[in-house]
């Protein structure tokens, strides 16, 4: 499975941006939960947001909630990450992720190869 992030770039604070995602490979299933990380210039990596195959459960951290709106597209293999009020704390390298099982923890099978965003204040 690859994973193909895109959609980064510099933003002011309060602004918007949208990462988009696309997976491909024969063992990668529509099935998979998907989702992203993220890992803040000095700092640990730290989860975003989730969603499962059919949108129907999504997580998302709490620093995140109410600005993040992660969806799907099924039909194309992709996972997007619309990021509204953009503050300067979430300046990161954005990591798109897939895996069968849901969830919040650092676990996934397949990892992108990150996006920056920067959000200056």
């Amino acid at each position: 499975v690859q994973l193909q992030a895109s959609g980064g770039g510099v933003v002011q604070a309060g602004g918007s941006l949208k990462l988009s995602c696309t997976a491909s490979g024969r063992t990668f299933s529509s099935s998979y939960a998907m989702g992203w990380f993220r890992l803040p210039p000095g700092k640990e990596r730290e989860f975003v947001a989730a969603s499962s195959w059919s949108g129907g459960s999504t997580y998302y951290a709490d620093s995140v909630k109410g600005r993040f709106t992660i969806s799907r597209d099924n039909a194309k293999n992709m996972v997007f990450l619309q990021m509204n009020s953009l503050k300067p704390e979430d300046t990161a390298v954005y990591y798109c992720v897939a895996d069968r099982i849901l969830g919040t923890g650092p676990l996934y099978d397949y990892w992108g190869q990150g996006t920056q965003v920067t959000v200056s204040s």
